[in-house]
């Protein structure tokens, strides 16, 4: 009460205040778009397979040495020849993809440039539970050319390890993670870079994954202590071996010719996956497949070889619902695959069926 009265009797007290807070306000403004403009430059929008509903032909990058090399999620977005990286000034550049470390979700890819603008991966900087962040990506492939990637603010949450999987998909890592109070898990974010509010990287925005105890989306990127070391092996050329520790077994995985499901002879080193024999009566016959199908996608995964399609069904554990995209002549089916294996399958139908 006493202070009420004392502002009513000075309101030169309120005007002090007020300007105050806003001076303060346009202070931290301020300081806030200068380390914006400091941390733009070093990411990166990655462009590359995709293009239908639901799997984006877009993600997002962040530049981690001078010479090009770029730092960004695992996903079908890289599955293609044509990966295309565009810079901060508009820049288009070819990319190859020098390395995949599929237990971590991470791959590293290389552009012809010097002398660019980069986070250092060496510099030894914790995340901590409370600490304000900023997110930046190129979310929902807002920006293009030299357009600035979008950033989001927020709180690391929690820092624990991950238990979380992706449609029928588990997650091959279960280290920690940093969650997030911000919406990062948006289509293109993938791959983006998480920061302090003094510019130093503290992570990368995983892919889009969904809670599998609450079914629910999770904000979440990886640590930078937790990759750091297998991007350095990538970039020196030097395989990849997965950790024990973090590998979670799949107990019954897909099995496509349990599914009904006969796939051409596997007789090169890229055979494409095209179907040529489907069980009559079976769970793929049920769903719709048909001899000569050729499975493009299973899930949101790119399959370009049947090498490439037994991987990926190695990692779904039996007894949901997969979807698979197939071309059937010039057209494009979407079809719903049960991958409970049935007690017994009758018998096949196609190319090689007497």
């Amino acid at each position: 009460m006493k202070l009420n009265r004392l502002m009513i009797s000075h309101p030169s007290i309120w005007i002090s205040l007020i300007l105050l807070v806003a001076s303060s306000v346009r202070a931290g403004d301020g300081s806030f778009a200068e380390l914006v403009n400091q941390i733009q430059p070093k990411m990166v929008k990655i462009y590359g397979a995709g293009g239908l509903r639901g799997l984006e032909a877009y993600q997002s990058g962040i530049m981690i040495a001078a010479d090009g090399h770029i730092l960004t999620a695992w996903s079908y977005v890289l599955d293609t020849e044509g990966i295309r990286a565009t810079l901060h000034d508009g820049r288009s550049f070819q990319a190859e993809l020098i390395g995949v470390d599929p237990w971590l979700e991470i791959a590293i890819l290389k552009i012809d440039a010097d002398g660019l603008p980069h986070f250092n991966l060496g510099r030894a900087v914790h995340g901590r539970v409370g600490e304000r962040v900023l997110a930046f990506s190129n979310l929902f492939g807002v920006a293009t050319g030299s357009e600035p990637v979008s950033v989001q603010r927020g709180v690391i949450s929690a820092v624990t390890r991950l238990t979380a999987r992706r449609g029928v998909f588990q997650t091959a890592y279960e280290g920690p993670v940093f969650v997030l109070d911000a919406m990062t898990n948006n289509p293109g974010a993938a791959g983006g870079g998480l920061t302090n509010i003094d510019g130093d990287l503290l992570g990368l925005l995983g892919n889009e994954l969904k809670n599998r105890q609450n079914n629910t989306w999770l904000n979440y990127a990886l640590p930078v202590e937790a990759i750091r070391e297998s991007a350095e092996a990538m970039i020196a050329g030097r395989p990849q071996v997965p950790p024990e520790k973090n590998r979670i077994p799949v107990r019954q995985p897909v099995n496509l010719e349990g599914l009904g499901i006969g796939m051409v002879p596997d007789v090169v080193d890229a055979t494409p996956p095209f179907v040529d024999a489907v069980a009559s009566g079976s769970p793929a016959a049920e769903a719709g497949f048909a001899p000569d199908d050729l499975v493009l996608f299973v899930g949101d995964v790119l399959v370009p070889s049947i090498g490439a399609l037994q991987r990926t069904c190695e990692r779904i554990e039996s007894g949901g619902t997969l979807r698979v995209l197939v071309r059937r002549g010039e057209d494009l089916k979407k079809l719903e695959l049960h991958t409970e294996i049935p007690a017994a399958v009758p018998g096949t139908t196609g190319a090689n069926t007497p």
